[in-house]
């Protein structure tokens, strides 16, 4: 993949998401990811991702190879709207994966991401509310071989990486090659919520998209870059980037 500037690489990223219209729709989303015929990725695309993007040729080859890559946050709505664009349901990774494990019920499922004890939390919570069966855990701190090796000495069905960005999707991007006809989703901290470890915001905080607020009141070392300095270079970046493309419209049109 040649290497364009930050605008043609969130111009990439954007072209391949696919929009997710109403409840049903997501339906359609849940029905394709549980029937694979070969491997597939699900992505997640928050203004995180973008931000990484905008840097990182590589995290872009490897988000843009996922085969299904879905809106997370009130930052991509923002985008989208300005773009002129619904933005559709909001189908962050938190809400969307436990709907997938629940259709995931008494299948192989592997776990790899975060660490002791909360990766074991996750997947006894999993199994209990979902009725997944756990066939693999594993920190999100080894190599990618060991995954590679995990995943075809035991098959699962759907794999969980909760490694963060880009390392998720960097694995994901090479599990693929295994040829195994599973799922692999790239889930962020997932399996820090699913076990426990990190608590989500209020439902009104998460109607109004203020859940990145509460994640950085509890946790502001960490995401203070993420947050407090990404947000408003997210933002500027959303208003050139929507700006350039309204002008290459206009010039088209004349």
């Amino acid at each position: 993949m040649s290497n364009p500037g930050w605008q043609g690489r969130w111009k990439a990223v954007t072209e391949k998401m696919r929009r997710v219209a109403d409840p049903a729709d997501e339906q359609r989303v849940l029905r394709a990811l549980t029937a694979p015929e070969r491997p597939l990725v699900l992505g997640f695309v928050n203004a995180h991702a973008l931000n990484l993007v905008a840097r990182d040729a590589a995290f872009l080859q490897a988000l843009t190879a996922a085969d299904v890559l879905l809106r997370d946050g009130s930052g991509m709505a923002m985008l989208f709207r300005r773009m002129g664009l619904d933005p559709g349901l909001n189908m962050n990774g938190t809400d969307f994966i436990p709907k997938l494990l629940a259709a995931y019920k008494g299948r192989r499922v592997a776990f790899w991401g975060t660490q002791a004890p909360t990766l074991a939390e996750a997947a006894r919570r999993s199994e209990a509310l979902f009725g997944v069966a756990p066939v693999s855990l594993h920190d999100g701190f080894a190599e990618v071989h060991t995954y590679l090796e995990l995943a075809r000495d035991l098959q699962p069905e759907l794999i969980v990486l909760g490694m963060g960005m880009p390392k998720q999707e960097l694995v994901a991007s090479q599990l693929v090659a295994s040829g195994v006809p599973c799922v692999i989703v790239c889930g962020g901290a997932i399996l820090d919520f699913l076990g426990g470890k990190v608590a989500r915001a209020p439902q009104w905080m998460r109607r109004l998209g203020g859940e990145w607020i509460f994640r950085l009141m509890k946790e502001p070392k960490r995401l203070f870059m993420r947050y407090v300095v990404g947000n408003p270079m997210f933002i500027w970046r959303t208003r050139m980037f929507t700006a350039r493309r309204q002008k290459d419209v206009t010039d088209l049109q004349q």
